[in-house]
């Protein structure tokens, strides 16, 4: 019998999360594996916290809960960073990629559902509940999960709807932030790939850790953080008013359009004004805010939800996985042209099309680090992930539970 839940607050949260990313950090450099194959330092440190987790549950038979308050405002800070970043010539570059990348997406959709299906008819199950297994757990992650979960579960009369969903959620976010870096890896090694532009600096900026220390000052960190935050003031604004028409957008997407064009204008409106976009002051608060963001995200999923669904959950991840992982390589890969940034979309798309668009960030963000910088991946994939695909998403659901 379950007992009362472990409540860690806001603050606490806060504290584990940078202890998490650090323990991450250490493990990382001290075992060649992960550094070679590009597994995130947070994701190391997230999934051994998530085990201890369990741990506590199965010892003392209390769930662990976080506050996430934090981690929400890390997400946004971060995206706004990648907006800032942002440069027209690289968002209009970016417009037939962005397009083939939304049809792969919506493609994607379609095959985890039926594979999902599939899954659940080999089991005895009713149909429907496959797309719990499909792209309301996979491509939708936790949120779409749960919103779906209710209907599914009185169309279906299945009791444990919301725990299938949840659980098939959890262990594909584990999948992708585990196989986004490897894949990437043998894409560019194998073909000898290279970055378009490398003098563009790093994915989130010009890469601080190459910079001479004196060029990030407190003064260039309160003033990064000062734009960022008029930003996020601007994009919250712009969300409850895009709220207000019916339309449901995650926060960061308008607050990242903002950046976005604030990013262009300023150098253009003033031009005297120190530069914030794709400064190591910017590269460094992004990646803190990436890397703390993902390491909360991880030490916080529930694993002991995944208990009963064992064989069911095996055979619907393997399939789902192997799937994805022959339509990055030989379809996805191949559409985007073949390149460096192909490499590097390979990664992020196999980020959220199992897991979430911030570990499919991280995955990209690992691989850049490594091979060097691709700045249209970085503006391309978060809208298809963040903004086309929950509607996409909504509507094959829609079709598939019509049939």
């Amino acid at each position: 019998m379950t007992g009362e839940p472990i409540l860690i607050p806001d603050f606490e949260t806060a504290t584990l999360g940078l202890l998490v990313f650090l323990i991450g950090a250490r493990i990382t450099r001290s075992v060649r594996i992960l550094r070679d194959f590009n597994i995130p330092e947070p994701v190391t440190g997230g999934i051994l916290a998530a085990l201890i987790t369990l741990g506590i549950y199965v010892w003392l038979g209390r769930p662990v809960s976080f506050g996430l308050q934090i981690r929400d405002y890390l997400l946004v800070l971060f995206f706004s960073g990648i907006g800032l970043n942002a440069r027209l010539r690289d968002v209009a570059s970016g417009g037939r990629p962005l397009l083939i990348l939304l049809g792969l997406t919506v493609a994607l959709i379609f095959l985890q559902n039926v594979l999902g299906v599939l899954a659940a008819l080999a089991f005895g199950l009713p149909a429907q509940l496959g797309i719990l297994l499909g792209s309301a757990s996979l491509i939708g992650g936790h949120g779409t999960t749960i919103a779906w979960s209710p209907e599914i579960g009185r169309i279906t009369g299945f009791p444990g709807a919301m725990e299938l969903g949840i659980a098939s959620a959890t262990l594909g976010l584990v999948i992708a932030a585990l196989l986004g870096g490897p894949l990437a890896r043998f894409l560019i090694e194998r073909k000898g790939l290279k970055p378009d532009h490398p003098e563009d600096g790093s994915a989130l900026g010009l890469n601080y850790q190459d910079e001479a220390a004196a060029s990030i000052t407190p003064e260039s960190l309160m003033r990064t953080l000062f734009v960022l935050h008029v930003v996020i003031l601007i994009g919250l604004a712009l969300h409850d008013l895009i709220g207000m028409t019916g339309l449901k957008l995650p926060a960061f997407v308008p607050c990242m359009l903002v950046a976005i064009a604030l990013g262009n204008l300023l150098p253009a409106v003033l031009p005297r004004t120190p530069a914030v976009s794709r400064t190591p002051a910017l590269a460094l608060i992004s990646d803190v805010a990436l890397g703390t963001f993902l390491a909360i995200s991880l030490m916080s999923m529930q694993l002991w939800t995944l208990q009963g669904l064992g064989l069911l959950m095996l055979v619907s991840l393997v399939a789902q996985t192997v799937m994805v992982v022959c339509f990055i390589l030989f379809v996805l890969f191949r559409l985007m042209g073949g390149e460096y940034r192909a490499a590097v979309l390979s990664a992020g798309f196999m980020g959220f099309a199992l897991g979430a668009t911030p570990t499919a960030i991280a995955n990209m963000n690992a691989v850049t680090k490594r091979y060097g910088p691709s700045p249209v991946a970085f503006v391309i994939l978060p809208l298809v992930s963040a903004f086309f695909v929950d509607l996409a998403n909504a509507a094959v659901i829609q079709l598939f539970l019509a049939f």
